[in-house]
């Protein structure tokens, strides 16, 4: 038990340096130290979906209350902007985050939350599909890379598909009009075995979202060069031992201030504009980027073909999950 036990975590941690090396490689990343608490007044928490409650801290030498992140989105592109990065150059942080409001908990949804949180400033000419798709091929071959570096040192049979495959959300909807949106990631990831769906957040042709997102960061109201809406994205592989597509990342190209403003009348959060993040966005403080999540769990427990997150990270579960799987950690 203790020598499967030590070889699984050598195995995440090798995923995880691999990763982190691989991925600041291909997006030309330097990584750096990043908060855990985060002032609810000033902006930058990460809002989500817009009903999930963050968890907050009382700090009692500073008589203030903060918030856990729920992501760091935000806060990169500050970053980027007060320490002068240029198009090109970015960061990476090995975020942590609780998310107590999941809807449910899942062989891929936990209440903790690790993710490599990314971004790169862009030249406001790249705020377009074709850059996009750039930064999500680069992700996507950090995870081929890192396969091919856990097949080599630890050996595996788990294969991926050379290219990832694009497909809009409106595309997708038409392609399988008769499916939920969870269903239609389910039938094309199982088809193609990677995939990376764009424009996620606006209302489709029927009406509906795709998935919901935050007004504030992403872009998913700006019409692409193909027409198509939203300059955002989630990227999906297929696993057999879950007969299931996986969603690893989420990613875009960050709101300007058009973008900004006019998302949040349709999220109806038009009050947000006058937090002081939105302010230094409006007045041009902060850079062009884009940038994203990827879930280190859920890269781990896809690499280590596990069928359960809890296998490869600690958290939370029910009687019955850890009596279902016991192995977790």
């Amino acid at each position: 038990m203790k020598s499967s036990y030590v070889q699984r975590q050598q195995k995440i941690r090798f995923i995880k340096d691999t990763f982190t090396q691989l991925l600041c490689d291909n997006l030309n990343l330097v990584e750096v130290q990043a908060p855990l608490l985060t002032d609810p007044l000033d902006g930058v928490q990460d809002t989500l979906a817009g009903h999930e409650k963050a968890v907050e801290v009382r700090v009692s030498s500073i008589g203030k209350r903060y918030e856990v992140v729920h992501s760091l989105a935000k806060w990169k592109r500050q970053t980027l902007g007060k320490y002068g990065f240029e198009a090109g150059e970015g960061i990476v942080t090995q975020m942590k985050a609780l998310r107590p409001d999941e809807e449910r908990l899942s062989p891929v949804h936990s209440v903790f939350v690790d993710q490599w949180d990314w971004e790169q400033v862009v030249a406001s000419e790249q705020r377009t599909q074709a850059q996009l798709r750039t930064a999500a091929t680069a992700v996507y071959d950090t995870l081929r890379s890192t396969l091919e570096e856990v097949r080599s040192r630890f050996g595996s049979s788990l294969q991926l598909p050379k290219e990832l495959t694009f497909i809009s959300s409106e595309q997708l909807l038409r392609q399988f009009p008769g499916l939920s949106a969870k269903e239609r990631e389910r039938a094309i990831t199982r088809l193609h075995g990677a995939v990376f769906i764009t424009g996620i957040g606006a209302a489709l042709s029927d009406g509906r979202q795709h998935d919901a997102r935050a007004p504030d960061y992403d872009d998913w109201t700006t019409i692409d060069e193909h027409g198509d809406q939203g300059l955002n994205g989630d990227l999906l592989v297929w696993s057999d031992t879950l007969d299931d597509a996986i969603e690893l990342s989420s990613m875009g190209i960050r709101v300007d201030a058009m973008s900004l403003v006019r998302q949040l009348q349709i999220a109806g959060r038009e009050s947000a504009v006058d937090l002081p993040w939105h302010q230094s966005l409006l007045a041009g403080a902060l850079p062009q980027s884009v940038g994203g999540g990827i879930g280190q769990s859920r890269v781990c427990m896809f690499l280590m073909e596990q069928a359960h997150i809890g296998l490869v990270q600690p958290s939370v579960w029910c009687p019955q999950t850890r009596a279902e799987h016991a192995e977790l950690l």
